[in-house]
């Protein structure tokens, strides 16, 4: 089975999503990048699916940076390096037999590259779709978990009331 990979173009995501949209208008970016690297770690843990998201450092001084947080590698890349040339020279590089590599982006010529070296894309609004099915997924999944009383003992009343009449019928 192939290894999924998707890397996202961190601040592509964050202008179009609902949630960080106004975020970046107001250039509130460390808030929306915290937002969004919180719902992608929900995302690649229930999917298991490794994901890299790249944010623009070109226009700052330095090395590039990389960390990892919500077990997702973060990646601030190098002055004078845009986020679209790092996404694309790495999914080159993934992109082989035993990788599926994927890249969320709504940039078109961006898009147009990723396709030409044979890796699928995602834009912004797709990958925020399967984002928040995911979280639905996950908020119905723990709803139905009944965290009040824990089970002291593997049987109901109606199955011990059984039990002792047969135990009576014996």
């Amino acid at each position: 089975m192939k290894k999924k990979i998707l890397l996202v173009d961190g601040y592509n995501m964050i202008a179009f999503w609902k949630e960080t949209q106004h975020l970046f208008k107001t250039n509130r970016l460390d808030e929306a990048r915290e937002i969004l690297l919180r719902k992608l770690h929900n995302y690649a843990n229930f999917e298991n699916i490794h994901i890299t998201c790249v944010f623009d450092a070109q226009y700052v001084p330095g090395l590039r940076q990389r960390y990892n947080q919500y077990k997702i590698s973060v990646v601030f890349t190098e002055e004078d390096e845009t986020a679209d040339t790092y996404i694309e020279r790495t999914a080159a590089e993934l992109n082989t037999a035993t990788n599926l590599v994927e890249v969320a982006t709504s940039d078109l010529n961006e898009q147009w590259t990723i396709f030409a070296q044979g890796a699928l894309r995602v834009s912004a609004r797709e990958l925020e779709q399967r984002v928040n099915t995911v979280k639905s997924d996950l908020d119905k999944m723990s709803s139905q978990i009944d965290l009040t009383k824990p089970k002291l003992r593997p049987w109901d009343d109606s199955q011990i009331s059984k039990l002792k009449g047969l135990l009576d019928d014996l």
